[in-house]
């Protein structure tokens, strides 16, 4: 069981932690970074979304002229294979820098005695 002296120093943590401006710097990054790539899935998937709905003769049209295979068909897969891509993107950004710069800030508050 948790003492209460040690529920005290770990809000004392967390509150110097969220004081620090680095700490919202690393916060406002990473909220610019995820939104940003949040806007570009959404966006490649209601122009899918859209066109299938309005303009469906443009997927339904064939690569290549003795080709069964449609354009919606790569169009669909690059769908997929970006929204991939983009998770991808994100977990190695949170993983290089983000993760890092939180462990740093953590670390510095806790060897600077401030707890």
């Amino acid at each position: 069981m948790v003492s209460l002296k040690e529920v005290e120093i770990m809000q004392q943590l967390y509150r110097r932690i969220y004081n620090d401006p680095e700490f919202h710097q690393l916060e406002k990054k990473r909220r610019i970074f995820s939104w940003s790539l949040a806007l570009i899935v959404l966006l490649i998937y209601f122009s899918f979304i859209l066109i299938i709905a309005f303009y469906p003769e443009i997927f339904a049209k064939t690569i290549a002229v003795n080709s069964v295979i449609s354009w919606g068909i790569p169009v669909g897969l690059f769908v997929i294979i970006s929204s991939f891509l983009l998770t991808g993107i994100y977990v190695y950004r949170a993983n290089k820098e983000f993760d890092a710069t939180s462990q740093k800030i953590v670390k510095q508050h806790i060897n600077d005695g401030r707890v």
